[in-house]
């Protein structure tokens, strides 16, 4: 059986609207999963929700509606939202489906069992806000709480612990012994400091029902519910475990007669890559690990951390009405370019600074007058001089096409997603220099040169049909149009089809339209 490359999202807290950050994660996930298929491999790619917690419960009661039917709606706000971004993923966890309740119960059972799970009393300060205990080191100095707590208040009660510490060296030699394990590198430093300076302490992963109702309750104890991380962090061996994956399956075999679809038989686990931001790189690269292991389950294969967005060089806030809205943006310049913005602004690692003036720049520089331009007055001069009829090959450009190509293949490879799209666009400005170089309008009032202009034409068309291949994992909308404006079938999804020499001579070219019209910018 082949394993699928599999990725995911983090899943999103349905405590709010989608923001600039759930769209920047959604759309390199996006371009990872679509840049493994264009390498001829299958990919899985799954995102969600995470929908369990005191803050939904609490919105929903402030409602007046029953909490899932306060979550059904915001699922169905979220479920638009990866539409508008016309996301390629296979699946859309909920983590009140019952398929992830049935998870969730087998991993706490086996490890209740197996004495890795204990109940103990806990007395110390809890913030209601942030649905976690403090100690002392997290007060200010001056002995107060930080505002982003909320209210904190003393609480004493019993809970159940995952005895995490106890794997701490483990984890610590996993990390220093696979250097891949999390990237960029300096993510990484930043986990194995984490380890080395303190003892890590074990987990509550528990509330009494009393306190909280809304959550997976215990399958050892009816009176609590599943704390957060557990539960959440989960939901990665859910969608595998439903399509009868036989590494998760064989780890927890108590799922082998609830699953629906026992038969399907996907191999997706260990996951290849999830994609997180860099607020939740504890949970995931220490919590999730030791979760896993003590589960006996393999660990994911690499944990992308990418950095947050500012806006104007000032924190992203919606009390002081500094934001950016995506879906305003796309309806306003469309999705292509909202894409195109996010990966061609900011590597995977750092945090970005999105501006207003920068955004239309680099709609008009790089989309309108390189992009865009290139295509329209390739194919417009093609249908000029040659009636829309592709000349016979020539090979001008192949050796810079290849050039891109293999870049491109490479960087897609090692999620180097922003240095790819620069290797396209040096694709696109080459191109654009080869017409002022060789001048075919000047080439067509001059009947000798019939065969140079011939030469110059199909260069020029046959780039732009591999900037349609290589333009799908980034820009798939813009990639298809062009490719339809060619007069190809099908889809240019695959980096097979980037070969020089795709553009059959005889063929006939369809009607060249704008990719991204020239316009005066509002406000995004």
């Amino acid at each position: 059986m082949n394993k699928r490359f599999y990725i995911t999202t983090a899943i999103d807290y349905v405590n709010g609207a989608p923001h600039l950050g759930h769209a920047y994660e959604k759309v390199i996930a996006d371009v990872i999963a679509r840049g493994q298929r264009a390498l001829g491999h299958e990919a899985f790619f799954l995102t969600g929700l995470d929908e369990h917690g005191q803050k939904v419960q609490q919105a929903a009661q402030a409602e007046g509606k029953p909490t899932q039917a306060y979550v059904d709606e915001l699922a169905a706000v979220w479920k638009t939202f990866a539409h508008t971004l016309q996301l390629s993923n296979n699946d859309f966890i909920r983590t009140t489906e019952p398929r992830h309740k049935q998870v969730v119960a087998a991993l706490l059972t086996k490890l209740h069992a197996q004495g890795d799970i204990y109940k103990a009393e806990y007395r110390g300060w809890y913030s209601w806000r942030q649905e976690t205990f403090l100690t002392h080191k997290d007060r200010n100095p001056d002995g107060s709480w930080d505002p982003i707590y909320g209210e904190v208040r003393e609480l004493v009660e019993e809970n159940w612990y995952f005895k995490m510490g106890q794997y701490q060296q483990w984890l610590l030699e996993h990390i220093e012994a696979n250097p891949d394990f999390v990237y960029p590198d300096y993510r990484r430093n930043e986990v194995l400091g984490f380890l080395k300076k303190e003892p890590l302490a074990d987990l509550c992963i528990s509330r009494p029902r009393e306190r909280l109702n809304w959550g997976i309750p215990m399958p050892f104890d009816p009176d609590y519910v599943n704390y957060v991380w557990f539960d959440a962090l989960t939901n990665y061996i859910t969608v595998p475990a439903s399509q009868g994956d036989p590494a998760i399956l064989a780890a927890l075999p108590d799922l082998q007669s609830q699953i629906s679809n026992p038969t399907s038989q996907i191999s997706l686990w260990p996951a290849d890559i999830h994609v997180i931001g860099k607020d939740i790189l504890k949970f995931h690269a220490v919590y999730w690990p030791i979760m896993l292991h003590a589960g006996g389950l393999p660990l994911p294969r690499q944990i992308v951390v990418h950095g947050w967005w500012q806006k104007e060089g000032a924190k992203i806030s919606k009390t002081t009405g500094n934001i950016v809205d995506p879906i305003a943006v796309i309806n306003e310049w469309g999705l292509d370019a909202f894409r195109f913005y996010v990966l061609r602004e900011l590597d995977i690692g750092p945090d970005g600074n999105w501006t207003d003036s920068g955004f239309a720049a680099r709609y008009t520089a790089e989309l309108a007058n390189g992009l865009g331009n290139l295509v329209n007055r390739s194919l417009s001069m093609l249908h000029r001089y040659r009636q829309g009829v592709v000349p016979e090959r020539s090979t001008e450009l192949a050796g810079d096409a290849a050039t891109a190509v293999d870049r491109v293949r490479r960087q897609l490879a090692t999620c180097e997603l922003q240095a790819a799209v620069q290797s396209v666009w040096t694709l696109v400005a080459r191109a654009n220099q080869y017409v002022d170089h060789t001048a075919p309008f000047k080439l067509a009032k001059d009947p000798a040169q019939a065969g140079r202009l011939d030469a110059v034409l199909y260069n020029l068309v046959e780039t732009c049909r591999i900037l349609a291949v290589l333009l799908w994992p980034f820009l798939p909308t813009t990639a298809g149009r062009i490719y339809e404006q060619l007069g190809c079938t099908g889809v240019p999804d695959q980096l097979a089809l980037a070969d020089w020499g795709g553009a059959q001579p005889g063929h006939t070219l369809g009607k060249p339209e704008p990719l991204f019209p020239r316009k005066e910018p509002s406000r995004p």
